[in-house]
């Protein structure tokens, strides 16, 4: 080829190239051309870009992948990379190739070692010329023993974290995809010299599955091996939810003094509420023939069924100030109030817990598996927090987020949620029609982790509200109800640009 074409070519190969790239002998000598043109810039050792503009640490975070193939074509992303499958936090990506030494570049360190290359079960990685340790590879990896050099992290995860990833792919595929995940490793366990490491994970495997002992680190792993699994993420989020609890200062609030009137009007109301929530929608006056005429609708007798399951749990004093004092009385309990409420519903098997995963939306909640256990960290939690509000407002979001039944999951929180309020002398919570939206908009943050000021925020107005209405009798406290909208349904409330409003004569 004449030196003409080697410079044609040699331009063509270079604007071909990604935003940014690994030099090589046949380009070169353009490439330092470019860079004394200023088209070109170098980031670290044979890395260029033709972004002349980002930090040189968000062009190698962006174009990672390819980097790390023109370093090292063939390599294979191993060890805590092949898990994390992002550089870690001191910004290591570790690699398997054949030849080479670690490459530092701007917020990144390329760490590779010598090992076995890449075998029939590893993939190719992001459509570059790089392959993915499989998942038998990468906790074979993960269990050879390492440590931090040079102030570098060490190359693979502790013990503990595998065991809670173990714990988690439990959760996820069942024994039946440990077994895989085991059978995989012992079948390439020699070619990688990991005899020891096949074996290490055998007993952890073996553990998690409650056949055979074996010495476990990480708390999740342990109360899966005792037969009481959590969620770990539940529990987090649950820790955040009392934080942000014990940072507010909402002050308590007795009830009005109200007579035996006053006591049914306001349990009729919390049990209309509670259901209309969930999609079980009367007028009120049906609502009240149902439950003080004994008039059901012959046509709609599982719907009336639920609302008199609230109402005689809510109207009930005795039943309203009980509330647990051990993990087992909250999980009896539970179960007791969802079988009265979801009595006329056996495809919801009142009162036993869930057999089959449930979600709302993207939200998929606790396991069947882990239920009983996320329910007793749940409540460790619950029983340091001093105020009944915090208390009410946590037991609610216990429940709804742990969601343990198959239905009626909500009515339960709230109903839950108010027995913590009776039981210290304070006032209970309603939800209103009208406020539905802002009530679940405040789950939801809480549930996606983004803050739980919300649902603090909300339960505590939807208090003030429920204080501030007479509760006198069903006439007059409809009418109330009607002058605050609180049965204005969402889309209407919009419409007319309503809300929820406090009774005129509260400060």
């Amino acid at each position: 080829m004449s030196v003409n074409s080697e410079k044609i070519s040699a331009r063509r190969y270079v604007d071909a190239m990604p935003e940014a790239f690994v030099s090589n002998t046949r380009i070169s000598k353009e490439v330092h051309r470019r860079v004394a043109d200023g088209r070109l810039r170098k980031l670290a050792s044979r890395l260029y870009t033709s972004n002349l503009v980002e930090p040189p640490e968000t062009v190698v975070q962006r174009n990672l992948w390819s980097i790390a193939a023109g370093y090292f074509p063939g390599a294979v992303v191993a060890d805590r990379t092949a898990l994390e499958l992002e550089p870690a936090r001191d910004g290591s990506v570790c690699l398997v190739a054949e030849r080479g030494l670690d490459i530092e570049l701007p917020g990144i360190v390329l760490r590779v070692r010598r090992g076995a290359p890449a075998q029939e079960d590893d993939s190719p990685f992001m459509g570059q010329a790089l392959h993915l340790s499989s998942t038998a590879r990468a906790y074979l990896d993960n269990l050879y023993p390492s440590r931090m050099r040079g102030g570098r992290l060490a190359r693979t995860l502790s013990r503990s974290d595998l065991e809670k990833r173990l714990e988690r792919m439990m959760a996820q595929t069942g024994v039946e995809g440990m077994s895989r995940l085991r059978d995989d490793a012992r079948r390439i366990a020699a070619a990688l010299d990991r005899a020891d490491q096949q074996k290490t994970l055998d007993r952890i495997i073996g553990a998690l599955a409650g056949t055979r002992e074996a010495d476990l680190a990480a708390p999740t792993a342990r109360a899966r091996a005792r037969g009481r699994p959590y969620e770990s993420g539940r529990v987090a989020l649950f820790e955040k939810l009392a934080a942000a609890l014990q940072q507010s200062l909402e002050p308590p609030r007795p009830p009005r003094p109200r007579d035996g009137t006053g006591h049914a009007t306001l349990a009729f109301f919390e049990a209309y509420f509670s259901n209309y929530i969930e999609g079980i929608e009367f007028t009120v006056e049906e609502a009240e023939n149902i439950v003080f005429e004994g008039n059901v609708p012959p046509e709609r007798h599982v719907d009336a069924q639920d609302i008199l399951g609230v109402w005689q749990l809510v109207s009930d004093p005795a039943e309203m100030r009980r509330v647990p004092t051990t993990a087992a009385e909250l999980a009896d309990l539970l179960r007791r109030r969802h079988a009265l409420v979801m009595s006329a519903r056996p495809d919801a098997s009142p009162g036993q817990f869930k057999s089959r995963p449930n979600r709302a939306g993207t939200t998929l909640f606790v396991a069947p598996e882990a239920v009983p256990g996320t329910i007793e960290r749940g409540f460790a939690i619950c029983r340091d927090l001093q105020s009944a509000f915090h208390r009410a407002v946590f037991m609610h979001g216990l429940v709804t987020e742990v969601h343990p039944f198959a239905d009626g999951n909500g009515r339960l929180a709230r109903i839950m949620m108010n027995a913590e309020l009776v039981s210290a002398n304070e006032e209970r919570i309603v939800i209103p029609t009208v406020y539905r939206g802002n009530y679940i908009a405040a789950l939801r943050a809480l549930s996606a982790g983004h803050s739980a000021e919300p649902v603090i925020c909300m339960l505590d107005y939807a208090r003030r509200f429920t204080a501030a209405i007479n509760w006198a009798g069903l006439s007059e406290t409809t009418e109330q109800l009607r002058t605050c909208h609180a049965f204005e349904e969402e889309s209407s409330a919009d419409e007319k640009g309503v809300r929820l409003q406090l009774p005129v004569d509260v400060a």
